[in-house]
């Protein structure tokens, strides 16, 4: 079925109200009638034809300016989506010149530095590699928000043990909690059952846990808990680390926003975790908020 327009909408409840106000005003313009009967002045048959004319005149009317208001909104729409689409494009071409530059630069150095040792090669190696993997990284988040932009619809669902999930990823994480002198408290009850698409949620969770590795500072500890209701999943991702200045909390989920740039790229985020986390949330029926209170606290559900 097709979707109505915001044009097509307001038509139609202009229109709806016109024709009841019609039909009453007519039908009932004897306020002693009490039931429906045939007009008896022809009056009335002029008062009715009168009124389906200037019906039909004011429809016309509402219809090309409903017509017209659908095409700003399109147009709008479409130089907004422009805009977002060349500022996108721009960001991802600066994101992947860093680490494309380096990798041509460690490489050039190794083919082309006569005298080169063992030691020296093996440190551009491993520097071209780690380089190669932001590379990686970068691209699969770009390739996971088009799939949830554009084939939001067409993404495999099933049953999803996010209880599970969530263990697996502190299982995977756990060294580098302990290279940051931090502790992942897993307050989630057992059988966590969500329907989604098991990816996207893996992503959520992990991209809150990389988050939190890379920015909520040494020594701290990350909390997750959950409570459920009717519907809904509500979980709290917490740490009591160095928290957001207030003034960036706002922009946290945009693409390629960084609250710190240099230390961002220093880490080696993409720039686009957080933006995966919001999306993912809002395709699996949820929504997110984050707050900066001794530390940083995101409060998200999923839907059951």
């Amino acid at each position: 079925m097709r979707k109505l327009t915001e044009g097509g909408k307001m038509f139609l409840s202009v229109m709806t109200v016109f024709v009841v106000y019609a039909v009453v005003f007519i039908l009932f313009e004897d306020y002693d009638r009490k039931k429906l009967e045939p007009f008896d002045e022809v009056s009335d048959w002029h008062l009715l034809l009168f009124s389906v004319v200037v019906m039909g005149g004011l429809g016309m009317l509402l219809y090309r300016y409903a017509h017209r208001m659908d095409e700003r909104i399109s147009r709008e729409q479409a130089t907004k989506e422009n805009q977002m689409r060349r500022e996108l494009t721009q960001n991802i071409a600066h994101e992947l010149k860093t680490p494309v530059a380096s990798i041509l630069g460690y490489a050039e150095t190794i083919l082309h530095t006569p005298g080169i040792n063992d030691e020296q090669c093996r440190q551009f190696t491993e520097r071209t590699f780690t380089q190669a993997q932001r590379l990686a990284s970068l691209l699969q988040d770009i390739s996971i928000l088009n799939r949830m932009d554009y084939a939001g619809e067409m993404l495999t669902t099933g049953r999803v043990d996010v209880s599970a999930l969530v263990a697996d990823i502190v299982e995977e994480t756990h060294i580098a909690f302990q290279n940051r002198k931090m502790k992942f408290h897993n307050l989630l009850p057992q059988d966590i059952i969500v329907n989604g698409n098991e990816q996207l949620i893996y992503s959520i969770f992990r991209n809150l846990t990389d988050n939190a590795i890379a920015y909520a500072g040494e020594g701290t500890v990350v909390e997750i808990s959950a409570t459920e209701s009717k519907t809904h999943w509500h979980f709290t991702f917490a740490d009591n680390g160095i928290g957001i200045p207030p003034e960036h909390l706002t922009r946290i989920f945009e693409r390629f926003y960084r609250v710190d740039k240099s230390r961002s790229r220093q880490e080696g985020g993409t720039g686009l975790g957080l933006a995966i986390v919001k999306n993912a949330i809002l395709q699996h029926g949820g929504n997110i908020t984050v707050r900066s209170e001794s530390g940083i606290i995101f409060d998200f559900t999923l839907k059951k």
